[in-house]
């Protein structure tokens, strides 16, 4: 799978992690359904990854395929995703679009009003990772055969008399140990499931 030496390097010894996720509306852009942004946050607030449109980043702007540029916190590009089919996506190697540089294929499978589940492809065609749940819900579960590597889920806040509903534009990723290595590949695939669920495209 693809690793992501050299970026955010979790303290979690072992415990799962949180990233925080909220969309965001690039500043002096008219707001449409490709304008939007996702940030992920640590439990500091401060700015882990980012996955945002290509006219973010100006000239030289990127084949049309390419929907959205996965960034670290520093703006290095890490991650270019393609949707060239209906259900069909690839990830790229930082700026490139050339086939022997895609780090993953994304298929979905399954599509119901409640329900989504996609099948993940890496370099050796060997179909090693699945993700399913449900955009409504933001829940989606990422996993490796048997084990987690990470979930989503919504977010509460405590009331004086009840748990509170954060926006449904936020919610959490929780990546556990056995995708502490991955964590720029499980985000990509985050942004892909939600992929058209009036989050980001």
């Amino acid at each position: 799978m693809a690793s992501c030496e050299g970026c955010y390097q979790p303290d979690s010894d072992g415990i799962p992690i949180d990233l925080f996720v909220s969309k965001k509306n690039p500043r002096h852009r008219i707001i449409t359904s490709s304008g939007f942004s996702l940030r992920f946050t640590d439990s500091s607030a401060n700015l882990v990854f980012s996955v945002d449109p290509p006219s973010i980043r100006g000239s030289p702007a990127p084949p049309t395929f390419i929907k959205r540029l996965l960034t670290d916190a520093s703006g290095n590009l890490l991650i270019s995703i393609a949707h060239k089919q209906k259900a069909m996506w690839q990830g790229f190697r930082e700026d490139s679009s050339e086939e022997k540089d895609v780090i993953f294929r994304v298929e979905r499978t399954i599509k119901t009003l409640t329900r989504l589940e996609f099948q993940v492809f890496l370099p050796n065609n060997k179909s090693d990772l699945k993700m399913r749940g449900s955009p409504f819900y933001r829940s989606c579960t990422i996993y490796n055969g048997d084990s987690v590597l990470a979930q989503t889920s919504l977010m509460y806040k405590l009331g004086l008399q009840k748990k509170l509903l954060v926006p449904r534009n936020r919610f959490r990723l929780t990546i556990f140990p056995d995708g502490y290595a991955h964590r720029a590949l499980i985000v990509a695939l985050t942004a892909i499931f939600f992929h058209g669920r009036k989050l980001w495209i």
